[in-house]
Parts: structure tokens; C-alpha cells; sequence
């Protein structure tokens, strides 16, 4: 591991314990070089995920601009970081064990979209206008519409 201080290659684990979840070893270390301490995360990757883009270009998955873009739609919300952490590695893991090495990028969209709808309506609202590329209120109404019809429905089976 490089050091992100002096950039020397010889580096050593101080210290590794899992997760809670143990989805995630984290390891503290040291460079040799320099003293500088630092962490690493260390998870398990079951493929390597190409994203074909819109416009028909192939890119490497990115699991950190993932998580950037649910963290966004998440701004400013009562949800707890270790949820997002948990929402997050379970579209990877879906994604990874879909069997598929190259996914589109509106599968993995509509993905996050399923699993924000259940974690917070607001964020589902927020990516879905990016996603989705609202460009009108009656493009929001829509949305609204979908999720408290979802509302009514699950309120009139729990009445009766």
C-alpha cells in the first residue's frame, strides 16, 4: 500500500479488525519511510463491473461515486451513516452477483432507485430527478404520486 503522505511503497499493518457488519476490514498502518499513520478499507470484490454509459462508453464501476451520489440525495437527512454504508454494499453485492460483467447505467440507476424508495422518500425523490432528468413540476408530481399511492396501498392492508 502507497503511502498518501510520501508516496514510499513500504508501508506496515499496525492493526486490522472488522466492520461492524464484517462486510469491511479496516487496517491501520504505518509507512516505514515517513511515520505517517493512515487507515485502509478492505473489501470483498466478487467481479470486476464495467458500467456502459448513455452514450454507449464502457467505464470501470466506481463504488465510491456511488456512494457520493446516494450521499447527495441524501443531504441534509436523518439516516444513519451505517444504513447508507449497508444500503450501499447490498447494490454492490447485487450488482456483482447479477452475472453479468457489464452493466448499464440505467440498471444500476433503477437499482439505487428500489433501495432508496425504502430507505428515505425524499432522497428516492432527489436521485430520481437527476436520474430520471426532471425537467418539469409535473415530472416531480409524478413521482410524489407513485409513492403515496404506495402509501394508500399499504395502509389499507394493514386496516384490514
Amino acid at each position: 500500500m502507497r503511502c498518501p503522505n510520501c508516496n514510499s511503497l513500504d508501508t506496515q499493518v499496525k492493526d486490522s479488525r472488522p466492520t461492524e457488519d464484517s462486510s469491511v476490514i479496516r487496517r491501520r498502518r504505518v509507512c516505514v519511510a515517513c511515520n505517517f499513520r493512515f487507515t485502509t478499507f478492505e473489501r470483498v470484490q466478487l467481479r470486476e463491473l464495467t458500467v456502459i454509459k448513455r452514450n454507449g462508453r464502457r467505464v470501470p464501476f466506481d463504488r465510491d461515486k456511488l456512494m457520493r451520489s446516494v450521499q447527495i440525495s441524501l443531504r441534509k437527512r436523518q439516516v444513519e451513516p451505517e444504513r447508507v454504508e449497508k444500503m450501499v454494499s447490498t447494490i454492490v453485492r447485487e450488482l456483482e452477483t447479477g452475472g453479468e460483467a457489464e452493466i448499464s447505467s440505467e440498471v444500476i440507476g433503477e437499482t439505487v432507485m428500489e433501495h432508496l424508495r425504502t430507505l428515505d422518500d425524499v432522497a428516492y425523490v432527489r436521485f430520481a430527478s437527476v436520474y430520471r432528468n426532471f425537467r418539469e413540476a409535473k415530472d416531480f408530481a409524478e413521482v410524489l404520486g407513485e409513492l403515496s399511492g404506495e402509501e394508500e396501498a399499504r395502509l389499507a392492508a394493514i386496516r384490514k
